[in-house]
């Protein structure tokens, strides 16, 4: 066989002899190696494993940290141009409608625009992205349900709160969507492979979380203190001057305007040159407010009197609120640290609400329905307004539902008169219902007019109409002169508790420093005339005798 297998192989032919071709399978010519000698040619397992020479033409493989910052890129890009097209909300807060929005920016913050007045800035937080809040437009519907009933101010603050979480959490929805779709389309448009793609929108929503964590971490609810402003608000500061300011100057007034209260009792009670009548220690002083309608200035009045003055019980006849709704509770919690026990009669302004938020309230009593409480060693009665005019949705009962409400009061005044135990003072905030108490108690007290009215009923009852001790509250901007804060100490005999005098104090509306003490002498007591009880008579003027 192995001869057999050499013989295949031809000798070679000798020189100068032609070489004869058999017919036969065609040889393959002889490859050479790199050095020139001859070999085999390559058989397909060569061909297979044989790697080509390296090209140094190509360029190198990316390395990983460009990969990565490519990534990046992509992803802020994409995420940047995904909240700009999907990224806002529009969601209902009460009355209006507003768009919201997350848009990239360095500092943070929040804007608040409300066209055409401009804008409002916040640093409300330290993170790469910013709140936009954009006031559309005061919807109509809802507004008019406001003005026509405005007893939904009750509910107002709980649905602005519930409008603005849910606007708050569509926000964060569509935001996380829109960062994710929008770095996932240009990861798309970028790479062409889906794997890239979702990791580039992967990274942006991990991004948006984190620009999330670092917003609550730094959120600083104090910054509404310090706003600024452009466009047309840009004036505002020099008008009504910075909120922090507004804050702690409107404070400092309350303080100083309690303090100049203070200094100018004393001056009146240095210098007074009415020597008809100086009450005694051992005389008893009724303090008669009404009509503070949510001026929080008042609270400081009212404890500067009671401390000079050396007030024995405080008598409010009504109209303490303005809307009577629950969210105004909270500004009746000073009532209990006044220094003095607080009577108090509902007004037209105050809701039951507020009557059973006060009822509970430590040194006050409530009265109504001609109840009667002793305070001081003085017997009182009274009767709350049977009207709540801030409901626009009852139409107001007038006069006449005084007069009902009043004609209970006199019922309970002779049902303690028959016992015995008659009553000194009577209370009703409207001068109507107060009238009905008259020849049944030598004094009565109201409020509701927003000035003293003092006179002399015909069976001989005196009523004093106290004016506002919160300046007409915020009614007191609609003027052009704020209306003046007006309060009066009673003096009472404390043995027959009579009215023996009183003391009128008016201060200057707000903004304003005037104080003036005037005291005032019933006719029975002043010089020369006999002392008794008040007799019937024609309504004097406000001031029987000013001092």
């Amino acid at each position: 066989m192995a001869r057999a297998a050499r013989s295949r192989t031809s000798p070679p032919d000798p020189p100068g002899r032609p070489r004869l071709r058999l017919p036969g399978p065609r040889r393959r010519p002889a490859v050479r190696d790199r050095s020139g000698a001859a070999g085999r040619p390559p058989t397909a397992l060569h061909r297979r494993t044989r790697r080509p020479a390296p090209d140094s033409t190509l360029a190198p493989p990316a390395r990983p940290y460009t990969r990565a910052l490519g990534l990046l890129a992509v992803s802020l890009l994409g995420a940047w141009l995904g909240l700009l097209l999907l990224g806002g909300v529009r969601a209902p807060v009460g009355p209006m409608d507003t768009t919201m929005a997350l848009r990239p920016a360095l500092t943070g913050g929040t804007r608040i625009t409300v066209p055409p007045l401009g804008d409002l800035e916040l640093d409300s937080h330290r993170a790469p992205v910013r709140l936009d809040v954009a006031v559309d437009r005061l919807d109509p519907v809802r507004s008019a349900a406001l003005v026509d009933h405005p007893e939904r101010f009750a509910g107002l603050q709980q649905q602005v709160t519930r409008d603005v979480l849910r606007g708050a959490a569509g926000l964060v929805v569509t935001s996380c969507a829109a960062v994710a779709g929008g770095a996932t389309a240009l990861g798309l448009v970028v790479y062409r492979r889906p794997r890239r793609a979702l990791a580039a929108g992967g990274l942006a929503l991990a991004l948006l979380a984190a620009s999330g964590a670092a917003a609550c971490a730094t959120w600083n609810p104090k910054s509404v203190l310090e706003p600024r402003f452009s466009g047309l608000l840009s004036s505002a500061p020099s008008v009504v001057g910075t909120a922090r300011s507004i804050v702690s100057e409107f404070d400092v007034y309350q303080k100083e305007l309690a303090r100049l209260v203070t200094n100018v009792s004393k001056l009146y009670d240095a210098a007074s040159t009415l020597p008809a009548y100086r009450p005694d220690p051992t005389t008893l002083r009724v303090l008669h407010v009404s009509d503070i309608h949510l001026n929080p200035a008042s609270w400081h009045i009212i404890a500067s009197l009671v401390k000079q003055y050396r007030i024995g019980v405080i008598i409010d006849t009504g109209d303490t609120m303005d809307h009577g709704s629950a969210a105004e509770n909270h500004f009746l919690d000073p009532v209990s640290a006044l220094g003095a026990p607080y009577v108090w009669v509902r007004g037209n302004h105050d809701s039951r609400t507020t009557q059973r938020y006060l009822t509970g309230r430590r040194h006050v009593t409530v009265l109504d329905d001609g109840r009667v409480t002793q305070v001081a060693g003085v017997r009182i009665a009274g009767v709350g307004d049977p009207q709540f005019t801030p409901d626009r949705s009852v139409v107001a009962a007038g006069d006449a539902a005084e007069r009902t409400a009043g004609g209970r009061l006199a019922d309970a005044l002779r049902t303690q008169r028959l016992a015995g135990t008659p009553v000194d003072i009577a209370l009703a905030h409207n001068p109507a219902a107060a009238a009905e108490a008259d020849g049944l108690v030598p004094l009565a007290l109201a409020g509701h007019l927003h000035q003293r009215v003092i006179s002399t009923l015909p069976q001989g009852t005196r009523l004093m109409v106290e004016g506002s001790t919160g300046g007409g509250g915020l009614r007191a901007v609609q003027d052009k002169q704020p209306a003046p804060v007006q309060a009066s100490v009673l003096y009472l005999d404390r043995t027959t508790r009579r009215l023996q005098a009183w003391d009128e104090i008016t201060l200057g509306g707000l903004g304003l420093t005037r104080a003036e003490v005037s005291r005032h002498l019933p006719r029975e007591n002043q010089p020369g005339a006999p002392g008794g009880t008040p007799s019937p008579g024609p309504p004097t003027t406000p001031s029987d005798r000013p001092g």
